[in-house]
């Protein structure tokens, strides 16, 4: 395995932005210090100890020494790499932001305000490195790296808080298709509701029920219909109206990948006797 020597002899903290090109591989290897990396624009993947994950903007990879690691881009990828040795921190600092934090190496995905902080400390170090570097410009980047740490440590303990959090909005969402799903949903139409994004609000939801809000509206949607037609004498096309569908085609095709049959074979197939 490839080992990558950082020099950290003169400053134990360096902070340096990468970019990477579509399809630009970073073959598995490890550092013998700390490595943070920072996603500031594009998305790509990291294997991390023989993990692989999707990396997308505000995405932290916290590595530990020795820690194996690879990172591939997708069209274009950009890291803010930080790489910093254990020395860089006081003792106490050391002992319970990074060992007892930190054991191994971890793939972190910061809320919008935790991205937006890192940000910030990350553009402070990056300013002090290249404007001073004086002992309290050194001095300066020991103490934005662990208000750093301690930002990452504040975020990864507030998850379950955060999680318990989703799991209620989730839920309110369901709730809502519950209660509307004879309208033109959208994606878009629930996030603004809840005042988040599109992407936020499909990963929640698909975290409580492993259905997107879409995927689940079109499933209520059919599985009324279904009852309609097994229990009524409706027209197909009233009850695609009142399903929430405006148009016939949309229905068909929606109704087939989710019951396997036309409306009409499953009409014929669950039809009661009186209704025949």
């Amino acid at each position: 395995m490839t080992i990558k020597w950082i020099d950290l002899s003169r400053n134990p903290i360096d902070i340096y932005e990468q970019k990477h090109m579509g399809g630009h591989l970073v073959a598995e290897h490890h550092h013998q210090s700390y490595q943070l990396l920072f996603v500031l624009e594009g998305e790509g993947t990291i294997r991390l100890d023989g993990d692989t994950s999707r990396l997308e903007a505000n995405d932290t990879a916290l590595i530990v020494p020795y820690s194996v690691h690879a990172v591939m881009s997708d069209s274009r990828l950009t890291l803010l790499v930080l790489a910093f040795d254990e020395s860089a921190l006081d003792p106490e600092m050391a002992e319970l932001l990074l060992r007892g934090r930190f054991p191994a190496s971890v793939l972190m995905k910061p809320n919008l305000f935790v991205g937006s902080e890192l940000r910030q400390l990350l553009r402070k170090m990056l300013f002090e490195q290249s404007k001073d570097a004086s002992m309290l410009g050194r001095l300066s980047l020991k103490i934005h790296l662990s208000q750093l740490l301690l930002t990452l440590a504040r975020s990864t303990q507030s998850r379950t808080a955060g999680s318990d959090s989703n799991r209620l909005r989730a839920e309110k969402i369901r709730g809502y298709i519950d209660s509307h799903y004879f309208e033109p949903l959208t994606a878009v139409d629930i996030a603004s509701k809840l005042g988040i994004s599109t992407r936020h609000v499909n990963t929640i939801f698909k975290e409580r029920y492993e259905l997107t809000p879409m995927q689940y509206l079109t499933e209520v949607r059919i599985r009324l219909a279904q009852k309609l037609l097994a229990e009524t004498g409706k027209d197909i096309i009233s009850i695609c109206f009142e399903v929430g569908y405006d148009s016939v085609s949309t229905f068909y095709r929606s109704f087939k990948a989710v019951a396997k049959l036309s409306p009409k074979s499953y009409r014929e197939l669950n039809k009661p006797a009186q209704l025949e």
